[in-house]
């Protein structure tokens, strides 16, 4: 039998699909949980009674509101969209980058983002069979515009993905750099707001402006990674072809409800934002203080130096009941660390545990 099922996937599968491996989650029961880049405070517990009330008025005997049009007229109000913008929800940002990419994989033109960034760029493009490129930023991770310009060119993608802050180093590209991408791109520019609660910058006012231009954000940073919502902002007309490729009901009742819940009390994720932003600074300050080199970040995490001792520094928290985000295998990132901002309790047990290895 497996002999059958394995000349059945060599005849019908990619090679690189046969090949691949399933994208890889760490096991973090017990553990100080700093590797994904989530909200580590959660609800208070009179907010969360007040949730779970209105979760019990869910129809679950019935399918979801398709298109939820006044749930996501306020999620435009509470993200800043502007009012001429129209929008669509995900099951997360990837399945959004996931609709992107098919949109576009007729034409097998490249995806083009910069290198290092969100992985799932990369992944999403290998599914579908496009070829990725990947525009390498420097040492300092910062970006030299005219290669870029140089290769996408060259490349003539048919999306760029800017994620902005960039995912790993926390840092944004200058505004007037998105702008030049975005006037010379021969095909889509999607910049990823994924920290934007974090960044306190925004590239929402440019939609509208340029005809090739989307905006798409997360969730799960600020508070809702649980609920797994993503939402992609722009031109009606591409919102509305776009939409086309979704699957009916993709956003199950309990995310709308839950959403709508936490539209109405967004001052409590704002107040939580700003706390993870403190703390941020005051993690960057102790890694420095260990003699540690830390990229300045815009987002909830902090990426480090550890020429040498990555794995083992990785190894030596995982030991220690910390886990965070180590990069083994990459040709960039090796002896770099990622750190998400977590409380003060648990950034006090990852500095901790550190000090114990350094």
């Amino acid at each position: 039998m497996d002999s059958d099922i394995a000349a059945l996937q060599e005849a019908l599968l990619r090679p690189e699909l046969r090949a691949g491996k399933a994208y890889h989650v760490a096991d973090a029961r017990g553990m100080v949980k700093l590797d994904a880049m989530e909200n580590p405070y959660g609800l208070p517990e009179d907010l969360r009674a007040s949730w779970l009330a209105r979760l019990r008025e869910a129809p679950l005997n019935r399918y979801p509101e398709p298109r939820p049009e006044a749930l996501l007229a306020a999620l435009a109000h509470h993200g800043g969209i502007p009012a001429d913008q129209a929008l669509m929800l995900g099951n997360g940002s990837d399945e959004l980058i996931q609709l992107l990419i098919l949109a576009v994989a007729h034409t097998g033109r490249p995806v083009l983002a910069l290198e290092p960034s969100f992985v799932m760029y990369r992944i999403i493009a290998e599914h579908f069979g496009l070829p990725f490129v990947g525009v390498a930023l420097d040492d300092d991770f910062q970006l030299d515009l005219s290669q870029f310009l140089r290769e996408m060119a060259t490349q003539r993608p048919a999306i760029v993905f800017l994620d902005w802050p960039n995912n790993p180093s926390g840092q944004c590209l200058p505004e007037a750099t998105l702008e030049a991408i975005v006037a010379a791109a021969p095909g889509l520019v999607v910049v990823d707001e994924a920290y934007h609660p974090f960044s306190g910058l925004s590239f929402a006012q440019q939609l509208g402006h340029y005809p090739n231009l989307l905006l798409l954000r997360t969730l799960s940073k600020e508070g809702l990674a649980g609920l797994r919502l993503g939402y992609l902002a722009g031109p009606r007309p591409w919102i509305e072809v776009l939409d086309r490729l979704r699957l009916p009901y993709n956003i199950n009742v309990l995310s709308q409800l839950s959403l709508d819940f936490f539209l109405t009390h967004a001052d409590l994720l704002a107040e939580q934002a700003d706390a993870i932003c403190r703390e941020r600074e005051r993690l960057t300050a102790a890694l420095q203080a260990l003699g540690l080199k830390v990229w300045p970040s815009r987002a909830n995490f902090l990426l480090f130096h550890c020429p040498g001792r990555a794995a083992a520094i990785h190894a030596g928290l995982r030991e220690r009941g910390v886990l965070i985000r180590a990069f083994t295998g990459h040709p960039r990132l090796g002896d770099h660390l990622r750190v998400s901002v977590g409380t003060p309790v648990e950034n006090q047990r990852f500095l901790t545990a550190l000090e114990s290895l350094l």
